[in-house]
This record gives C-alpha cells, sequence and structure tokens, in this order.
C-alpha cells in the first residue's frame, strides 16, 4: 500500500482556511472525487478495450475509445459531472458507476476503506464485489488503484 506524501497533502491544503474549503460545494473533496472518478473510468475502458490510451496496439482491434459522454451522479456531497469515456461499439459497461446509476453514496467511506486497510488486490476484489455487486478483475483493480494513485500524486 502506498501512504500519501506529506509535501502532496501540504500542497492539497495550500489554501485551507476552514472545513468549507474542503466539503463545500466546488471544494477539495469534490474536486478529488470527481478526478478519481474519472480517472478510474478510464482505466476500466483500457481494461475493457485491452490496451492503454494511446497504445498503437489498439490499432485496428475493431473497438477503440470513442469521445466521452456527460454524466450526473448524485453524491454525499452533492451533485458531481462526470465525463464518462466511450468505446467506439457501445459494449463498455462501467462498474465504479454503472450505466443507469444516478446515485453514488458512500463513495467517500468505500475509496478510504481500499487504501486505510492496506488491502491486497484479493481483498479489494471481494470488497468491490460486496459494495458494487460486480465482479471484477485483479488486473483491472491494479489498473484502477494504479490510476487513483497517479491522480493523488498529481
Amino acid at each position: 500500500m502506498t501512504t500519501l506524501r506529506p509535501e502532496l497533502l501540504d500542497e492539497l491544503l495550500t489554501d485551507y482556511e476552514k472545513p468549507e474549503d474542503l466539503l463545500g460545494e466546488e471544494r477539495l473533496f469534490k474536486e478529488l472525487k470527481k478526478a478519481l472518478l474519472e480517472r478510474a473510468l478510464g482505466a476500466e475502458l483500457s481494461d475493457h478495450l485491452g490496451y492503454e490510451k494511446g497504445d498503437p496496439a489498439g490499432r485496428g482491434t475493431g473497438n477503440s475509445r470513442n469521445g466521452q459522454s456527460g454524466k450526473t451522479v448524485l453524491t454525499e456531497d452533492g451533485e458531481v459531472d462526470l465525463a464518462v469515456p466511450r468505446d467506439r461499439n457501445g459494449t463498455f459497461e462501467p462498474a465504479i458507476v454503472p450505466r443507469g446509476e444516478r446515485r453514488f453514496d458512500g463513495f467517500d467511506d468505500r475509496i478510504v476503506s481500499l487504501y486505510a486497510r492496506g488491502m491486497t488486490v484479493r481483498e479489494i476484489r471481494g470488497h468491490l464485489e460486496e459494495l458494487y455487486g460486480v465482479a471484477v478483475s485483479p488486473d483491472l483493480i491494479s489498473r484502477v488503484t494504479d490510476a487513483v494513485l497517479e491522480e493523488v500524486q498529481e
């Protein structure tokens, strides 16, 4: 498990003066949630297609990335507007924010529990199956957690 670097936390909290700076509308937690969800969705699409964005291995596969669709989900912090990636064949079914879902309760608790417990990929897989009701591959979990860690580190 990777822990957050103190320098990253200091950077994230640069403008912190009061709790509303973290928890208020359009504040840090909400922005971070949006960024993490979109990064995870991108990792899910890469797993679905079998190649990373920009990888020449994806040429001629019969299915490719095809832009994004807007989606608004209701979370504990209010509405979050997401850019959900699409594939050309329309076969991509996101697991973290499934098609047709407009409510996303408990996201903070879920993400925190994945990292705070120091869970292995298999444990995270079981956790996601329990919470989301979907079976995901260990490879997908690795891609999603790697993508999320990159976003947090940025």
